[in-house]
């Protein structure tokens, strides 16, 4: 399977990172052909444009500035976002990158009045969310995950009819002993050597 990784992360001795390794040796283990996506590298600019925001419905116009990021979104077969979680949510430039990215014509389909978007990644068929949440995992609920939701819910039905989702966390993040996160970048690893 093609699976395109993005990673959301400034600093590169995170755990997040740790994280990230993971997943990419366990993708490779499985035999993935993989293109990683780091954000913070590239400085990727989360913001959408005033002129981008004016073109956003125009699909001859919408992906000029985005392209290399669209052409990946079309050559991938699965979807991997690593990630932590901050304030409930996604960082900013993770939730930019799908602002500027996930426009009509190549996320969806603009739906006529009265009616709902038609998905447009049918090609995606695998989305895997992987993240880290400083708060333990009953207060996450509590405020609902609204992370797990954008991409469980929201990313997922813009997808294949039969997408395949895997969500993984940890919690207590800031208390996490040494050992509780060693398991859980072995749980990552062996996870995503078993997608196929």
């Amino acid at each position: 399977m093609k699976v395109l990784l993005v990673y959301a992360h400034p600093v590169s001795e995170s755990f997040v990172a740790a994280m990230r390794d993971a997943a990419l040796k366990g993708l490779a283990q499985a035999g993935h052909e993989i293109r990683l996506v780091d954000l913070y590298a590239e400085n990727f600019e989360p913001r959408l444009s005033r002129q981008e925001r004016l073109d956003y419905e125009d699909e001859t116009k919408n992906t000029a500035q985005v392209r290399k990021h669209i052409d990946d979104l079309e050559w991938a077969e699965g979807l991997v976002f690593v990630f932590p979680t901050w304030w409930y949510g996604l960082p900013a430039i993770l939730k930019g990158w799908f602002d500027r990215t996930f426009a009509p014509g190549i996320a969806f389909h603009m739906a006529d009045a009265g009616k709902v978007i038609r998905p447009a990644l049918t090609n995606i068929r695998l989305l895997v969310g992987i993240t880290s949440c400083g708060s333990p995992w009953w207060f996450a609920k509590y405020v609902g995950e609204p992370h797990r939701r954008i991409i469980m819910r929201g990313i997922r039905a813009l997808c294949a009819r039969r997408c395949k989702t895997v969500w993984m966390a940890i919690f207590n993040m800031d208390s996490a002993s040494a050992e509780a996160r060693t398991r859980y970048l072995r749980k990552i690893e062996t996870r995503m050597a078993g997608l196929r």
